[in-house]
């Protein structure tokens, strides 16, 4: 009987797994619910295709389904797939079972991506690293060129449909309330999902502040490595205005000398110090690209300054953490105008209250979670848009203001992702200075 592998999703994840399969002279059959996905043009002629609707009879007759990370296992057509006893895996398992090379994983609700490119960085002045997954690059492209390690930045998406996926080194930055909207029991639901990562690790790096992100079921062969705040091997050190990266109580690096921002950020680069230490990477190596490194676009990211006001964005703040720590980098001190909304992914957003209610932050919100946000926050001002919502700053601002977009949502009500939303952002600060 021929082998019938069965594609759901036409994304970038998806195409990749196109090619891939392709190349194994294998013909998938690819299907998507939207009716003009993005990779539409590009299928290959051999190719059968559906969109516009999951088909069941391709899903229950299928010997194998690779979902993309959009899909959920949830969905009733899946769930009658796996109990015919049908393989549903994603593109990690597949990458996984496709090399020998070792992998570092990383994941985490906030701060993976900086984590991924700060220690991409290091690798790739000592070794050499083929980088992807949730960021950039689709990890089945990875694997036409030979690599010393992948470093592969997983979401909570990836890591559901893993199964012997075994990294090297597996590192768990921290686990807060986001994509409830797809995990219906909650937190805990989310967490055992994040958990996943750990599981066939050989060395497992956590974060010593946050119980959520602590291995369990701890296996004799594996090895445990902490990171945090006065706590763990790989600590933050904060003494006065200083914030030291110490290690066994030795100081090896006063943060406040570098490029980085922000104590979330300063424990993030605990954890790319642990890997990097692991790697058996020069510490001189690994200290020169910590101090030198510079934030992402879209992660505060300041875009203008004019007449003493200081225009933010920080548009990869997609869950409620994120705003949370950058309210903190921020300070107590200085009047924000903090625009907040977009699809909420059912957050907590009462988490913010402590911040939100200082009466030198001014909110204005937008998107489908401006309801929420208006019945927690009813001093917020609602708009329509973003671009309202500037409009409307732009006229009540005064020297000393921050205007930041830090939106604790993600924006596919609005804008394609959360880049397009930071652009968009960038653009009409410019039309309106």
């Amino acid at each position: 009987m021929t082998k019938k592998v069965l594609i759901i999703g036409l994304g970038v994840t998806g195409f990749s797994c196109i090619k891939f399969f392709i190349k194994q002279g294998i013909i998938p059959y690819v299907m998507d619910s939207r009716t003009n996905p993005p990779f539409i043009k590009k299928i290959p002629s051999s190719v059968k295709y559906c969109v516009g609707y999951l088909n069941k009879d391709w899903i229950l007759t299928a010997s194998l389904i690779v979902i993309s990370p959009g899909i959920s296992l949830f969905h009733p057509l899946l769930k009658d797939a796996a109990k015919k006893g049908i393989k549903i895996i994603g593109d990690i398992e597949l990458f996984y079972n496709s090399t020998k090379t070792p992998i570092i994983a990383i994941t985490g609700t906030n701060g993976k991506s900086t984590v991924t490119n700060m220690i991409g960085k290091i690798i790739n002045n000592y070794y050499s690293a083929g980088i992807g997954g949730n960021i950039g690059c689709p990890v089945l492209d990875l694997l036409s060129n030979f690599q010393n390690f992948y470093i592969i930045e997983l979401s909570s998406f990836q890591l559901e449909t893993v199964k012997k996926f075994k990294p090297f080194i597996s590192v768990i930055l921290n686990i807060s309330s986001d994509h409830m909207d797809r995990y219906p029991l909650g937190i805990k639901q989310y967490q055992e999902t994040k958990l996943k990562i750990y599981k066939n690790s050989s060395i497992c790096i956590y974060n010593a502040n946050d119980f959520l992100t602590y291995p369990n079921n701890l296996q004799i062969h594996q090895q445990y490595i902490s990171f945090g705040i006065n706590k763990g091997k790989y600590q933050l050190y904060k003494n006065q205005n200083n914030n030291y990266l110490k290690i066994n109580n030795d100081i090896i690096l006063n943060f406040n000398h570098t490029k980085l921002l922000g104590t979330h950020n300063y424990v993030n680069a605990l954890a790319v110090l642990a890997i990097a230490d692991i790697l058996h990477i020069p510490r001189k190596i690994s200290l020169k690209y910590i101090c030198n490194y510079e934030l992402n676009n879209h992660t505060l990211q300041i875009i203008h300054r004019k007449n003493g006001v200081i225009w933010i964005n920080d548009s990869k703040s997609t869950n409620v953490n994120s705003t949370k720590a950058a309210l903190n980098f921020l300070g107590k001190d200085k009047r924000i105008w903090l625009l907040l909304g977009g699809y909420d992914k059912n957050c907590e957003f009462h988490l913010l209250k402590k911040y939100l209610m200082n009466n030198k932050i001014h909110i204005y919100c937008f998107g489908l979670a401006s309801k929420k946000i208006m019945s927690l926050y009813p001093k917020a001002i609602l708009v329509r848009t973003m671009a309202d919502a500037i409009k409307n700053i732009s006229k009540l601002l005064k020297y000393g203001d921050i205007v930041l977009l830090s939106p604790a949502c993600s924006s596919i009500d609005q804008f394609k992702n959360f880049k397009d939303r930071g652009i968009k952002f960038i653009e009409l600060v410019k039309q309106n200075n």
